[in-house]
């Protein structure tokens, strides 16, 4: 299972990659409606998904409650894309042959005494994929209302065919 993860991650990268670099230095206040998420922190989730490998790898699972979640502060698709760059090393480096005895292990994620998913570290890591590639599509979403043309994910885009 290493060897699929790794591939899948680094065949999403690819696509991950060209939405993230689309993003201009002006936009990442925006938000599309009141209750959405602005540019900039979606970005930097979609970013900080690939890390999420190696904390399953290496840990028990995550208690919000004693380990708040805290966004780094992106402010150029520079300073993005070296952070989704750094995010990916880390998880591809996870990916190692001596780690498949642990996917089947239980990785816990709560707010306190709240459990929200116990899981297999291996469900994690498929979750965090998953994670990847819906947000990478709400980022579609973004960038088609600001008219900037967006990339195919599994093919081409509209605005990457010719009719």
């Amino acid at each position: 299972m290493i060897q699929m993860f790794l591939k899948e991650l680094d065949q999403e990268a690819i696509t991950t990659r060209k939405m993230l670099s689309r993003i201009p230095d002006d936009r990442f206040d925006w938000k599309p409606h009141e209750k959405s998420m602005d540019i900039r922190s979606l970005a930097t989730h979609i970013a900080d998904l690939p890390s999420w490998v190696t904390m399953a790898l290496t840990t028990e699972g995550l208690d919000f409650a004693e380990n708040p979640y805290v966004s780094p502060q992106i402010n150029t698709n520079a300073e993005l894309m070296e952070f989704f760059e750094t995010s990916l090393e880390k998880g591809r480096t996870s990916l190692t042959p001596d780690k498949e005895a642990k996917l089947n292990e239980i990785w816990t994620l709560r707010n306190g005494e709240q459990v929200y998913s116990r899981d297999t570290k291996a469900e994690v890591i498929r979750m965090a994929y998953n994670q990847i590639v819906h947000h990478r599509a709400q980022m579609g979403v973004y960038l088609r209302l600001l008219n900037i043309p967006i990339p195919g994910s599994y093919g081409p885009s509209a605005d990457e065919m010719s009719f």
